[in-house]
C-alpha cells in the first residue's frame, strides 16, 4: 500500500456549500499526486474553473485527510458507456456515455468510431465534431475501416478496406479539425502514405488491428506512427524468430502503447512487460469501452455486430471475439495499484499525463498544476472514487450530503 493510505475516512467540509457554488475551494489534507511526486497532507486550490497557485482568504476548506487527489483521467480510446454508443449513437447517446464515464473519473474522453460504411463514418464524424466543438468530447478516434481482416477482432470484415489516402483524407475533413487519432494496419497498400497524411494534418497515426511484421512496423514508426492501439490485442504475438509488431512498438521511444487493464485483455505479466520495456512515460491506459460500460450485462450492438456481455466480458455473438470492454478508468486505476503493484505516480502518468500529452492538451489537463483546468479525482484509501471535479464543478461530490 502506498504511503499515506491509512484507513478510509469520509470527506468533511468546514464550510458546507452546494455543489453548484462557485466559491474558491481548498481541498486539504490529501495525498496529492503532482508531476514532481506525491505530497502527503497536501492541498489543491480551485478558483473558478482552474487550479490556483494561491488560496484566496475567503476560500472554503474541504478536509480530505486519508484520501488521494489525482488529475482527472484522460481516455484516448472509448466507444461508449451507460448503455449508449459513441460509434453509432445520436448526440444524446454520446452525452449519456460521456456522463457515465465522468462519474468514474474520466474528465476528458475521445469518442472512438468502429468500422462502418465510409459515408456513414463521415456523417457521424460531423456530429461528433459538433460535440467536440462544444467541449463535450476531446475529439474523434477512427478505429477502422482501414485495418487487417486477419486481425479484425470485433469489426465487420465486409466493410474493411485498405487505407487509401484519399479516403483517409475524407474522414479527416469530415471531422472538421477534431480528428485526433486513426488506427491503421500500416502494412496494407497505402498504409505508409496514409500515416504520412495523418501526421501532416496533426492526427495521431496508431498501429493496430495489424498483421505487420517487425520490419513493417518499424517502417510505420519511421513514417510517423506514434501510438500502438491496445498493445498485444489484435496483432501477432511475439515470436523468437518473428518478433512482430509488439516488439517494435515496445522498443521504440517514439511510440506510446495503449493498454486495457481490465484483467481480461491482458495477463498481469504482459502488463508488467509493457511497463518494463516502454516505461511509465510511454504507457496510456485506455478503456476501449463499449455501451455496456457502467451499465450491465446483456446484448448490444458494436457498429453492425451483435455483442453479448456476460459477467462484464463483451464478446461477439458470432465468433466469440472479445468486443471491446466494459471497463471504466477508475477500475483500471485501482487494479493497477492494488493488483499489479504499480506506483501511484506511474499509474497517474499512464491514465492522465501521457494521454493528455498525446492529444496536445497537456497545457490544460493531465496534471494538477496552477492554471490548468480544475479536473481532478478524489480517491479513498482503497482507491475507490468518492469525488470527481471537472472544470471546477463537482460531477461526484465527496462531501457528506
Amino acid at each position: 500500500m502506498p504511503s499515506g493510505a491509512r484507513g478510509t475516512a469520509r470527506a468533511t467540509t468546514t464550510n458546507p456549500l452546494p455543489a453548484t457554488d462557485k466559491s474558491p475551494l481548498i481541498l486539504s489534507g490529501a495525498n496529492v499526486v503532482l508531476p514532481t511526486g506525491t505530497v502527503q497532507g497536501g492541498q489543491v486550490t480551485v478558483d473558478g474553473t482552474r487550479i490556483a497557485a494561491t488560496a484566496p482568504e475567503h476560500a472554503r476548506v474541504i478536509d480530505l485527510t486519508a484520501h488521494w487527489i489525482v488529475p482527472g483521467f484522460v481516455d484516448l480510446h472509448n466507444h461508449g458507456g451507460g448503455g449508449a454508443s459513441f460509434a453509432g449513437g445520436t448526440a444524446e447517446d454520446v452525452l449519456k456515455g460521456v456522463a457515465t464515464h465522468r462519474r468514474h473519473g474520466t474528465t476528458t474522453v475521445v469518442a472512438s468510431a468502429v468500422t462502418g460504411d465510409l459515408d456513414f463514418l463521415a456523417l457521424h464524424a460531423g456530429m461528433l465534431a459538433e460535440l467536440a466543438q462544444q467541449g463535450d468530447i476531446a475529439g474523434i478516434h477512427f478505429e477502422g475501416p482501414f485495418i487487417s481482416p486477419c486481425r479484425k477482432g470485433a469489426h465487420d470484415e465486409q466493410l474493411l478496406r485498405a487505407p487509401d489516402p484519399a479516403e483517409v483524407r475524407k474522414l479527416i475533413d469530415a471531422a472538421h479539425g477534431h480528428a485526433r487519432m486513426m488506427t491503421l494496419a500500416t502494412e496494407l497498400p497505402g498504409g505508409l502514405d496514409s500515416v504520412r497524411l495523418l501526421v501532416e494534418h496533426g492526427v495521431l497515426a496508431a498501429v493496430g488491428h495489424t498483421d505487420a511484421t517487425y520490419e513493417q512496423t518499424l517502417q510505420a514508426i519511421d513514417a510517423g506512427a506514434t501510438v500502438a492501439t491496445h498493445l498485444f490485442n489484435a496483432m501477432p504475438p511475439i515470436g523468437h524468430r518473428a518478433p512482430g509488431p509488439i516488439t517494435a512498438l515496445l522498443e521504440d521511444e517514439r511510440v506510446t502503447v495503449e493498454l486495457i487493464n481490465d484483467g481480461v485483455h491482458l495477463h498481469p505479466a504482459a502488463l508488467r512487460l509493457a511497463f518494463h520495456h516502454a516505461g511509465a512515460a510511454r504507457v496510456a491506459f485506455i478503456t476501449d469501452a463499449m455501451d455496456a460500460a457502467g451499465f450491465g450485462d446483456g446484448r448490444y450492438l458494436l457498429g453492425p455486430l451483435e455483442v453479448e456481455v456476460r459477467e462484464g466480458v463483451a464478446r461477439l455473438v458470432q465468433g466469440d471475439s472479445i468486443a471491446g470492454s466494459t471497463l471504466t478508468l477508475d477500475r483500471a486505476f485501482k487494479r493497477a495499484v492494488t493488483v499489479d503493484g504499480l506506483p501511484v505516480g506511474d499509474v497517474v502518468a499512464a491514465i492522465s499525463a501521457n494521454p493528455a500529452r498525446l492529444l496536445g492538451l497537456a497545457d490544460r489537463v493531465g496534471s494538477l498544476e496552477p492554471g490548468k483546468d480544475a479536473d481532478l479525482v478524489v480517491l479513498d484509501a482503497a482507491f475507490d472514487v468518492v469525488g470527481v471535479m471537472r472544470r471546477g464543478r463537482w460531477v461526484v461530490d465527496p462531501r457528506p450530503s
